[in-house]
């Protein structure tokens, strides 16, 4: 298993990690196999999503505020309600194949990770198989 940093810089934010990632699967010398990238905390996530576009992961970071507002009647005392169900609702995992050497993304794919109660520094894990 490989583990790298993730500094982030906003309360909400989706940061791409997808050259973090391929390096650890360039560094593992696996071929053919599969791509673990796991989140080990309950106010962040990981996605695949459009990495071509910025637009994009500003829309994302954009509709889950409005959909899921910091300021709530939630009975969550430390007040980060918001990130904890964003990060249920966005997931810790994902899934990536590896084939060539290469993860098997499509043409705009990127690994992201999500911030939803920055900023900090966070840990990714990433275990290829």
């Amino acid at each position: 298993m490989h583990k790298f940093n993730v500094r982030t810089s906003a309360r909400n934010e989706l940061i791409d990690i997808t050259q973090k990632v391929t390096a650890q699967v360039n560094k593992s010398g696996v071929e053919s196999g599969i791509c673990t990238v796991y989140c080990p905390h309950t106010t962040g996530a990981i996605t695949i999503n459009e990495s071509a576009d910025p637009s994009v992961a500003s829309d994302i970071t954009k509709k889950l505020r409005s959909m899921i507002p910091k300021n709530e009647n939630y009975s969550h005392a430390e007040g980060n309600s918001d990130a904890h169900i964003k990060s249920s609702l966005v997931g810790n995992t994902v899934q990536v194949i590896i084939e060539n050497g290469a993860l098997q993304l499509g043409t705009w794919q990127g690994i992201f990770f999500c911030e939803f109660d920055g900023p900090r520094s966070r840990n990714v894990w990433v275990k290829i198989q």
